[in-house]
């Protein structure tokens, strides 16, 4: 997958504004394509460029975007959460998420948002499923999990199902769940994963599974949270955030099983991706020519 040079990189002159990416490790990124295909053709300029920072560099970067008069960066793990404290302030959403995936420089003060969960609602929107009124089930309680809840319930979901194993996060996600009932108006319960009677019953009245945990990538390749492919049914939508590799042991089975709906985790980062795209730049990215331009030459 490498779309034209010419398509790829806006034109460098002494007026171009940075923008980038801090994360370890980066190289795998998608982003610094997405974003400046964009930017190239809507004749925008900016170019966007991955670094590799980790936790310990992350101080020494935020300064270097005062520095530097970058206009915006993403962050990726390690640094959503490290990342709090070095801002100057924080919209609602990365507030209550308690992480930052998107810094915008407005001169020189800093402010971070999140716009995982906005990734996962706007790709279902664009597939014709709104959150609105709906009961949904979530598993996990980590970085994903967390902006995609609250966002979900500040969307108008009815009802929500958190499912985590008892463990580091059981803790954070019993906070979560907590928040969500205090601060929005949706109702969350949370339940552990190991009780598989209880998720049965949950995804049997929820119209939407989101998938938020890393199960189906790296060294967790084989492993699925859905071990028994009868909990799933036709009309229940299937949305693993996990997009490398595409089709997830979890995908798989939703297949198998004849779920008519079924999602890996390229919408979330072509739509968070978009919805920081509009505040650093204010115009809205042309997602129909990202998806065909990148993700689609890459299956």
């Amino acid at each position: 997958m490498s779309p034209q040079n010419d398509m790829m990189v806006p034109q460098i002159d002494g007026q171009t504004r940075l923008l980038g990416i801090f994360a370890s490790p980066i190289s795998h990124s998608l982003s610094p394509a997405m974003h400046n295909l964009a930017c190239a053709r809507l004749h925008l300029n900016y170019a966007y460029l991955a670094f590799d920072v980790n936790r310990q560099g992350l101080p020494a970067a935020i300064q270097a975007m005062k520095t530097l008069k970058m206009r915006g960066a993403n962050l990726s793990m390690p640094n959503k959460e490290a990342v709090l404290p070095l801002l100057d302030k924080l919209t609602p959403i990365a507030r209550l998420s308690g992480a930052v995936n998107t810094i915008i420089n407005d001169h020189g003060q800093l402010t971070g948002d999140t716009t995982d969960g906005r990734g996962v609602t706007n790709d279902l929107a664009a597939h014709g499923h709104s959150v609105t009124g709906q009961t949904i089930t979530i598993i996990g309680a980590g970085g994903a999990a967390t902006p995609i809840a609250i966002q979900t319930a500040l969307d108008g979901a009815k009802e929500l199902h958190l499912f985590n194993r008892h463990g580091p996060h059981w803790q954070k996600a019993q906070s979560l769940v907590q928040l969500i009932n205090q601060k929005t108006a949706a109702t969350a319960h949370l339940h552990a994963l190991e009780d598989q009677q209880i998720l049965r019953k949950c995804l049997a009245s929820s119209a939407i599974l989101i998938d938020a945990t890393t199960l189906g990538m790296g060294k967790w390749k084989d492993l699925s949270p859905i071990t028994d492919p009868s909990m799933l049914r036709p009309d229940l939508v299937v949305y693993d955030t996990v997009y490398e590799p595409r089709q997830t042991k979890l995908l798989r089975l939703a297949r198998q099983t004849g779920v008519q709906h079924s999602y890996n985790g390229l919408g979330m980062l072509l739509y968070q991706g978009a919805a920081a795209f509009q505040e650093w730049t204010g115009q809205q990215m042309p997602v129909d020519i990202i998806r065909q331009e990148i993700f689609e030459r890459g299956d």
